[in-house]
């Protein structure tokens, strides 16, 4: 495999040394010219509704064969010339590939205009194809309260797949809610939360999925019809507000709209002014839903249990221990009516209100469960305790009417069953609740109000108020001063300070921040106060993203479930069949065979409930991807987390994964007596008018030697030239200029002396790129640039070697610095200038090979091959979270954390299998002993309660075993790796 050759036309030993592969920043939203909305409504429907939204509209895709690019540089002034056209959402530009996609807006650009502009920047375009864009399908969210075991979690899905328009549907016991994938087309959010009440459960809507961002507000004053309809009218007047619903009952408003042009200010704004003064808006408080939720159910389970025990407690007591007590027992048994004692009579009274009123629920659910063919734990439940209750009501009927009539009542195995049960559910979702803290720590990082700046005319900022962070609109300024949160992420405009960016990225050093640099929302500045212009608000920001991915990966199920879910499908009405009876010699005397094998048979009932096993993979799930998230590790799902654990090989890409991706001077060699900082001058001279990031990294290394001035203005360069892919041309001064590669002084007509041949080839074989400058025809000097290696490059792969996982690169580079990049980390296999579809092939026959290939890539040129591998890992960090195409986001861009997202996952699936032995483990052994395996050889029955007890300490224990996670540290290996700074000269 290492072996293996790609030659690409498009680079050349000689001419490829400036072609680094670049890692381009595309917009979020799409661009278009002022009244574009109207123009893109009027033509699409003929004049019709000018505030139709434009995103509502067709969106193209076209694909363009580009002839000419020979570098990053080509591929950027192409990029750059589309998007700087009306109507282009979206333009990407592959050099390797020479192919140019455009997403646009057909209603005011054609694919004539966008390959006329192509060719004006100086490059022959040809349209390969056209498509529509399909709209992304919108997720819709749901809670579900009621579920009780997997089966119930199973006959929602089911019921939600069979809708037409739904075109796929989750539903996660352990979160308790659904997540439908559906067409807004065909089925509606209302005909989804029907379909789930008709399976008997109740189903409340968190999102529909199709909403840009969504705000809450509560309005003081008196809601009248008249004062209604006004603010209705008037918030949907705005431009940007896509639905407006009020509920007078709870004085709260809720707005959907577009961020990008409008936002929560306006709104309060506009209700204050249509309510002429009488009516007052703020946010409406949130007290967490799905925390309140959450503490409503804790609640009423613990006042159930409580209220059980009361009840229960004297049931026992007269039933287990007063009929030991001499004196109590004989005024326990004295006869009411015929036979029907005192104690008889004082239980069924106290047991009924535990059986028909606390334990309700139970019914219900076996009720919705029955009604449409399927059982769960509440089936079992109902079952068990029904049995022993109506046999101890018949057994109290026959003594009441009946002279000489000597029965048993169980009525304290069905109070004490549903008390246990009862106290098990309360164990086990306060526990539950504890899986999905990840999310709420999250939530919890972003400040609660920020400082908006107000500006005069001239730019000057005339008034400083504070306000709640909620209400931050796009492009807002907010004041961050030292100490405080980011409140929004954005870009700062003034002042300069260090960001520590840990709470979302995992990274604790600090990060220098400057004018033009970009801030995440919810991290620290720690020392200078800044200025930043808000650029994502709401939805759109990456803590909201991290949340959204954290919530998607605790939704998604791993395969290893459905091994659970099969088990569960059949376990309970296979053990709600058929008992054989007992043999006569098992029989007590003071019980007949009917109730023996009633009391067996309640007991099996009731242990046999698999609930504990599904919880086994969520809830590791859950914790895992939560514990991930905390480490900087974003692991998308369960499908993502189990085939991490099974990875045995994984593939890096080079460029901006084993290397920082930027480009820096670390070295300079001058053939002429000089000046190093004079040389520099007239080199960043020439060079500061080039986008390429070589050249940019001599200019940013040629401001090292003006530190002491402030905003140091370079010498003007004249009749400056770009020759693409070899370097530029300028008159600076007095002296003409050329800097470039060698084949650029070749043809030049420069004189190479052998001396800067022999620098050149060092700098080679130390994966460095040599830049030549001549001044005035004559060679002067040598800049060796190079892409440095991340710290810990190095540590990684032999840590990865010793918990047997292969190494191998595959990157576009040339070879030789491809095997000098690889020879210093210790990767063996190298395979050199691979074009992105190679690098998916080469995964593909690794995996044939039968490999479990991870691929590890910055996420642009190598989403095929991260979708192609069984575990893409893209290098990110901050706002770059949402890389569709990985299925792990390494958030810190550390390659140490390769190692952590492997290592979680072994320990997440090591906790999946003690949980199933857990699990299975209370009903492999508690099944046989309900049934009476002890009970010829020790006549040791399992009574009903304590099968309860034991059903209930299972799930309890599943949940707690998943729990431990959380106390997840990542290898010791990595914590003793001491990584060396880069040092440049």
């Amino acid at each position: 495999m290492a072996s293996r050759v790609f030659f690409l036309s498009c680079l050349r030993a000689e001419g490829s040394s400036r072609c680094l592969s670049p890692r381009p920043r595309y917009p979020s939203m799409p661009k278009y010219p002022k009244g574009a909305k109207a123009v893109a409504a009027a033509a699409t429907s003929g004049g019709g509704d000018p505030e139709a939204p434009l995103e509502e509209e067709e969106q193209k895709i076209a694909l363009f064969t580009v002839i000419g690019m020979t570098c990053a540089a080509c591929a950027g002034s192409v990029e750059k010339a589309i998007k700087r056209l009306p109507g282009i959402h979206d333009a990407t530009v592959d050099v390797l590939n020479d192919r140019a996609q455009v997403i646009f807006y057909p209603a005011f650009v054609s694919e004539y205009t966008i390959r006329e502009t192509i060719e004006d920047v100086g490059f022959e375009a040809t349209l390969i194809k056209e498509e529509v864009k399909e709209k992304s399908t919108p997720i819709c969210r749901l809670r579900i309260k009621g579920m009780t075991c997997t089966s119930c979690s199973s006959t929602i899905e089911s019921a939600l797949q069979a809708v037409s328009g739904v075109q796929k549907a989750l539903v996660a016991l352990a979160t308790e809610e659904a997540e439908i994938r559906y067409d807004p087309k065909h089925v509606s959010t209302n005909r989804l939360l029907e379909v789930v009440e008709d399976t008997g459960f109740e189903a409340i809507l968190i999102t529909t999925g199709e909403d840009r961002n969504k705000i809450e507000l509560q309005v003081d004053g008196e809601l009248d019809g008249r004062s209604i309809s006004m603010v209705i009218s008037s918030l949907q007047a705005l431009p940007g507000v896509e639905d407006v619903n009020v509920e007078p009952a709870i004085h709260k408003v809720t707005i959907s709209y577009k961020s990008d042009q409008t936002g929560p200010r306006n709104f309060i704004e506009i209700i204050e002014s249509t309510g002429s003064g009488h009516l007052k808006a703020s946010i409406y408080p949130e007290g967490g839903r799905r925390e309140l939720h959450k503490l409503e159910e804790i609640k009423q389970y613990y006042r159930s249990f409580l209220w059980s025990l009361v009840f229960t407690i004297p049931v026992f007591l007269t039933s287990m221990v007063f009929m030991y007590i001499p004196g109590i027992k004989h005024g326990l048994d004295k006869k009411v009516v015929n036979m029907l004692s005192v104690g008889e009579l004082l239980r069924w009274i106290l047991s009924t209100p535990v059986q028909f009123i606390i334990g309700r629920r139970f019914y219900t659910g076996a009720y919705k469960a029955l009604r449409h063919g399927s059982t769960n734990m509440d089936v079992l439940v109902a079952l068990g305790t029904n049995a022993a209750y109506f046999y101890s009501l018949y057994s109290v009927l026959r003594a009441a009417t009946s002279q000489n009539f000597k029965g048993t009542d169980f009525f304290e195995t069905s109070s004490m069953l549903i008390s246990f049960i009862l106290l098990g559910k309360y164990l086990e979702i306060l526990a539950k609740g504890k899986t999905s803290e990840a999310i709420a720590k999250l939530m919890d990082l972003a400040p609660e109000t920020a400082i908006l700046l107000t500006y005069d005319t001239e730019g000057h900022v005339v008034n400083e108020k504070e306000i709640d962070s909620r209400l931050i609109q796009k492009n807002d300024v907010i004041k961050v001063m030292p100490g405080g949160k980011v409140a929004s992420d954005g870009l700062v405009i003034w002042g300069q300070s260090y960001v520590n960016e840990s709470m979302i990225t995992g990274e604790s050093q600090p990060v220098g921040k400057r004018k033009g640099d970009t801030v995440i929302g919810a991290t620290v500045n720690e020392n200078g106060v800044l200025h930043v212009q808000a650029t994502h608000v709401g939805s759109e920001s990456a803590l909201s993203q991290i949340v959204r991915l954290v919530e998607s990966a605790q939704m998604a199920k791993a395969p290893v479930q459905k091994f659970a879910d099969r088990i569960s499908k059949y376990f309970v009405p296979l053990v709600t069949g058929k008992f054989n009876g007992y043999p006569k010699s098992w029989i007590p005397s003071s019980m007949d065979s009917f109730q023996l094998a009633l009391q067996f048979g309640i007991s099996v009932m009731v242990i046999a409930c698999p609930c504990a096993l599904g919880l086994a993979t969520p809830t590791a799930v859950m914790v895992g991807t939560g514990v991930g998230a905390s480490q900087g590790v974003l692991i998308k799902g369960g499908q993502a987390l189990e085939s991490a654990h099974k990875v045995d090989c994984i593939v890096f890409d080079k460029t901006g994964t084993l290397t920082t991706g930027k480009p820096v001077v670390v070295s300079t060699r001058l053939l002429k007596h000089m000046l190093l900082r004079d040389f520099y001058e007239y080199v960043a001279a020439a060079e500061v008018n080039s986008e390429h990031p070589l050249a940019k990294a001599i200019v940013q290394h040629a401001k090292k030697f003006r530190e002491d001035e402030e905003n140091h203005a370079w010498l003007e360069a004249q009749d400056f030239i770009s020759v693409t892919g070899h370097g530029v041309k300028a008159k600076v001064g007095n002296k003409e200029i050329i800097v470039g590669n060698k084949l650029l002084m070749l043809e030049s007509g420069i004189h190479v002396p052998i001396a800067a041949f022999e620098i050149l080839a060092e700098a080679e074989k130390m994966a460095q790129t040599g830049i030549m400058v001549s001044m005035d025809g004559e060679v002067v000097g040598i800049i060796a640039i190079s892409d440095l290696l991340k710290p810990g490059a190095r540590d990684v792969i032999p840590l990865l070697r010793s918990i047997k996982v292969k190494s191998m690169m595959v990157t576009g580079d040339n070879w030789g610095t491809a095997n000098a990049i690889a020879k210093e980390v210790g990767i063996d296999a190298v395979v050199a200038e691979a074009k992105p579809e190679q690098k998916a092939q080469i995964i593909k026959e690794l995996q044939m090979s039968g490999l479990t290939v991870a691929m590890v890539g910055d996420g642009t040129n190598d989403s095929p091959a991260l979708v192609s591998a069984d575990v893409g890992m893209a290098i990110g960090a901050g706002t770059d979270i949402a890389i569709e195409a990985a299925d792990i986001v390494l958030m810190r861009s550390n390659l140490e954390d390769v190692i952590t997202a492997i290592d979680l996952s072994r320990k997440t699936f090591f906790r999946i299998h003690m949980n199933y032995i857990w699990a299975l483990g209370y009903n492999i052994i508690g099944i046989p002993i309900a049934a009476g395996v002890l009970f010829p050889s020790a006549r040791f029955r399992l009574p009903p309660w304590v099968a309860g007890a034991a059903m209930a300490a299972s799930s309890v224990s599943v949940v707690c075993c998943s729990l431990l996670l959380k106390n997840y540290r990542r290898p010791k290996k990595l914590d003793a790796l001491q990584f060396k700074e880069i040092l440049v000269e």
